[in-house]
């Protein structure tokens, strides 16, 4: 493993443990040359993804891209970073099981969407903003009216 202060190749592992939902293994690591502590997420993955966007590009998946996006989404909502970490990896791993390698963006969009919906109804609006682009109050009441059945209101 390269050391992101240096780039050294000499580092050695100091500690390792599996995270919380027993989906990856964290590991505390140094650097032998200039002593730079850092951790490395060790995961299962399935296959390599390819996400198909709406205009037919192809792009390759990044869970970091995800984590992002439901991060800006739950900001300020009483929602952990593992939650966060734990929903990132149902989501990929529904869409491992799923698809052989490409994913349109739309799915992975509604992924999300659903995820949020039950975790979270204002993140799940947040998120729906960005998503079906919104361009007047009317998108956010259509949005809302969805939220209406009081069994899918969580917060």
């Amino acid at each position: 493993m390269r050391c992101p202060y240096c780039g050294s190749t000499r580092t050695q592992v100091k500690d390792s443990r599996t995270t919380e939902d027993q989906n990856a293994v964290r590991r505390r690591r140094i650097c032998r040359d200039c002593d730079g502590r850092f951790t490395t997420f060790e995961r299962v993955q399935l296959r390599e993804l390819t996400v198909i966007k709406a205009d037919g590009r192809k792009v390759p998946f990044s869970r970091e891209k995800l984590y992002r996006s439901l991060k800006i989404a739950l900001r300020k909502r009483p929602v952990s970073g593992e939650r966060i970490d734990q929903l990132v990896s149902e989501i990929v791993r529904g869409l491992e099981q799923r698809y052989e390698s490409d994913v349109p963006s739309r799915d992975i969009g509604n992924a999300v969407m659903a995820a949020l919906k039950q975790i979270d109804s204002v993140a799940y609006v947040r998120f729906a903003s960005v998503y079906k682009d919104f361009r007047e109050a009317e998108d956010f009441v259509s949005v809302l009216n969805e939220l209406a059945d009081p069994a899918d209101l969580k917060n």
